[in-house]
Order: C-alpha cells, then structure tokens, then sequence
C-alpha cells in the first residue's frame, strides 16, 4: 500500500499565488535581479513568514518555478513521441499553446543560459525519440542540433515578436518547415 502524502489543498493556492505573483511581476519588470521576497508576497497578498514556509528563497521560488514548467513540458511533449497518432498536428498545437499562455515569463527565462540550454535540450531528446520511432538515419535529415535551435528559435520570435498568430498557424508552419520527416 502506497503512504504518499498528499499535498494540502492550501499549500497548492499558496504557492500558486506566489507563482501568480511572481509572472505578474516580471510581466512588468522584465529584471528578476529586481524581484524581492517583499514584492513577491505583497503581490501574492501574503506575508513573508508565509513565503519563507514555502521557500528558502527566491532562487529556491525560482527553480521551483523552472522545474514545474520542464514537468509541463514534458507532459506535452509525452502525446508528440507516439509517433503514429492520428493527431500530431492537434498535439503540436497543444505542445505551441503552452508555450503561448507563459510567453511572458518565457521570454524573460530564456535570456538565461541555463534554462535555454534545457530548454533547447528538451527539444533535442523529442526529436531523437521522434527520429528513432521512424527509423530515420542521421544521413537522411538535418542535424538535430540545427532542427533544435530553428524550433527554439521560431518558438521565441512567436512568443516575443509574432504573438499575432495563433498556435494552429504556428505549428502549420513548423509542418511545412519540416514536412514531418526532420521531427
């Protein structure tokens, strides 16, 4: 019999507020040198005993954050490796809408090296997965690291730059881009 604990409904609304406060705050200053447990809790309509419960500190709040969108991710990611689904294009977009309901605090994270490392990382092990699901050979398509770094580049300019299109657009561009075979 399993003895996992399950997490008190009230600590999950209050480190989402802190979440919440802290994608408000960067939304308007995009500096998280700038961010202070004050700030934070203020915003979140919470005390700083409160946030130091949860937290050690905002580098603690912060990698919190991080590891919980690569969880996401990867559970987005996880429909796009069944290669065979009649539905890819309805999982990319899926996948593209994520990306598009955080591009605020997206656009802030990947100006630090390491979270677009991991993040261009994530994109290298899906279209390996994908490649080998296929049985496509390294001599049939471009490198995975060339594929890689156009997704994550095409996804940043959408989320900074191209916000006028939607994700079903986004991922229809992907498709024409790859054809479905590079992926």
């Amino acid at each position: 019999m399993s003895t996992q604990k399950k997490e008190d409904p009230r600590v999950i609304r209050t480190k989402k507020m802190l979440k919440e406060a802290v994608f408000s705050l960067l939304a308007e200053n995009h500096d998280i040198s700038q961010l202070t447990v004050q700030k934070i809790s203020n915003r979140a309509e919470l005390n700083r005993a409160t946030f130091y419960l949860h937290y050690e500190d905002i580098n603690d709040l912060m990698r919190h954050i991080v590891h919980e969108i690569f969880d996401e991710l990867s559970m987005k990611f996880e429909p796009l490796l069944h290669v065979k689904g009649s539905n890819e294009q309805e999982q990319l977009v899926t996948f593209l809408h994520y990306f598009y309901e955080y591009r605020e605090i997206f656009a802030i994270l990947v100006e630090h090296k390491g979270f677009k490392n991991r993040l261009s990382n994530l994109l290298k092990t899906i279209i390996e997965k994908r490649r080998e699901a296929r049985n496509i050979t390294i001599k049939e398509v471009a490198s995975v690291d060339i594929v890689a770094s156009s997704l994550l580049g095409i996804i940043m300019w959408w989320i900074t730059e191209g916000i006028q299109y939607n994700a079903e657009y986004i991922a229809g561009q992907i498709t024409l881009m790859y054809k479905r075979r590079y992926l």
